[in-house]
């Protein structure tokens, strides 16, 4: 038996005016983005923005469904919208921010596992990392890439098959 322990490595900040220009904007588009979310149901508003190696930046917001689960999380509908729209970019930023009613959350929100994957699999898909930047008020934190938000990870390499096999 081996025990081994798994670290994650990220930057905080105090809020989004010490982030670089680049990083601030998306941040920004993040926040504008949450305020657009449908969230009548549990007022649980999120966006998100990506930052396209172009200087394009793609925003997404949640959008909830009476017929739970059918909603749509922001991150999704952003990475959604820029692999069918720009599929010859890539994504080098991603921004989350969240909001509680009219407000943005104290701390930062990670995505569900599901957009972890979808993140971690466009990464795979462009062969580059993408960074990562979680908007709360009371502190932002940046990512190097979604590995680190699923160091343990589900990738087509789990598919292969063993040389075992009969």
């Amino acid at each position: 038996m081996k025990e081994e322990e798994i670290r994650i490595l990220f930057t905080e900040y105090n809020d989004i005016k010490e982030l670089s220009a680049d990083d601030r904007k998306v941040a920004e588009a993040s926040l504008e983005a949450a305020k657009k979310a449908y969230a009548p149901y549990s007022e649980f508003k999120v966006g998100a923005a990506i930052l396209l190696s172009d200087g394009t930046i793609v925003r997404g917001a949640n959008v909830e469904n009476a017929a739970y689960p059918s909603g749509s999380c922001a991150e999704k509908t952003a990475l959604s919208y820029t692999v069918s729209n720009f599929p010859e970019l890539h994504s080098v930023t991603i921004s989350i921010a969240a909001m509680s009613g009219d407000n943005l959350t104290d701390e930062p929100v990670p995505p569900c596992g599901n957009c972890r994957q979808m993140l971690l699999e466009e990464e795979q898909r462009l062969g580059r990392e993408i960074r990562i930047i979680l908007v709360g008020s009371k502190r932002v934190i940046v990512l190097k890439s979604s590995g680190a938000l699923m160091p343990l990870q589900f990738t087509k390499k789990n598919l292969k098959r063993g040389n075992n096999e009969q």
